[in-house]
């Protein structure tokens, strides 16, 4: 993957001194100077290149691409090699944003050694700046920050247990269930994160581990007091065609643009109103005195020997 030569601009380049590229580090000041880190997944050159250009901290090439992209019920089915050809797309688009991608379900949950084997691959091949992983995996952690790997925790509803779960459901509802996610948050920071996710946990739990911590904590469906906030992007613009979670406020409905668009073109179509003759190509009139004076000849030649 070239990382000079971004298509569709020529002013286009990673390497601009003018931009100064997000990282974990920075993600970190700006939690101590009470910035807030914006955050939205993508899947494609397009939407992240979009997300960059309007000033987006962190594009989360996120698992969820299994269910607004692949059409899956959940986040299960989507594989490594899935998630590394997304994430190569996302990482062409982007010259500022922190880059991460997801590790999907099964590729941290057998062995450590397999798990920092797999994010060494969302690194080294798709040009991930960190990678995602679910649920208070300590031990996992401690080795990617060891093997100088960036690393975001994820607590709380965590969608890759949506069997043991039972569902997408609210999370830390209970004192010792509030008891052990503020002791798994506080492990994953020791452990090496960089950044935690909170998801799906009442506003107050997330307001005290974010607090608590001294890396940042970005929510979804965790109230507004975590130090950034996260969202699906195909639940922000009504591409997601679910409905729409407490959570997800809907900022566009790119779908009505989107069908509104398809039909007219489909109507066009259908009466011949596209394309029009100044969306068409033409022959010079060089070429069609020529090709007129070859039809005449034709004609002369066919004259002659009816003749």
């Amino acid at each position: 993957m070239s990382l000079t030569n971004f298509p569709g601009s020529a002013n286009f380049s990673p390497l601009d001194p003018s931009i100064t590229k997000v990282t974990i580090p920075a993600l970190a000041d700006m939690k101590r100077q009470g910035k807030l880190i914006s955050a939205l997944t993508a899947y494609d050159y397009a939407t992240a290149r979009l997300l960059d250009e309007a000033g987006i901290d962190l594009v989360l090439v996120g698992d969820s691409l299994a269910m607004v992209v692949m059409g899956q019920d959940n986040t299960l089915a989507v594989t490594v090699d899935e998630m590394l050809h997304h994430t190569r797309a996302v990482r062409r688009a982007i010259r500022r944003a922190l880059v991460v991608a997801d590790m999907p379900f099964g590729s941290y949950h057998g062995t450590v050694s397999d798990g920092v084997a797999n994010a060494v691959r969302f690194v080294k091949e798709a040009g991930a700046e960190a990678v995602k992983v679910e649920g208070p995996r300590v031990a996992l952690v401690h080795a990617l920050t060891d093997a100088e790997i960036p690393v975001i925790g994820h607590l709380g509803l965590t969608p890759q247990s949506v069997h043991r779960m039972g569902g997408y459901r609210v999370q830390a509802k209970t004192a010792d269930a509030v008891q052990q996610i503020k002791t798994n948050a506080k492990a994953l920071e020791e452990a090496g994160a960089g950044v935690l996710v909170l998801e799906g946990i009442p506003r107050e739990v997330a307001a005290e581990i974010t607090a608590e911590l001294t890396i940042p904590t970005i929510g979804i469906g965790a109230g507004p007091e975590c130090d950034g906030q996260i969202l699906v992007f195909h639940d922000m613009v009504n591409l997601s065609f679910a409905p729409k979670a407490k959570f997800a406020r809907r900022y566009a409905d790119a779908a009505e643009l989107f069908r509104t668009a398809i039909e007219q073109y489909r109507e066009d179509v259908e009466h011949r109103a596209f394309p029009a003759d100044e969306e068409s190509y033409h022959l010079s009139s060089a070429v069609k005195k020529e090709m007129q004076a070859e039809r005449s000849s034709v004609q002369t030649i066919k004259h002659l020997r009816k003749a």
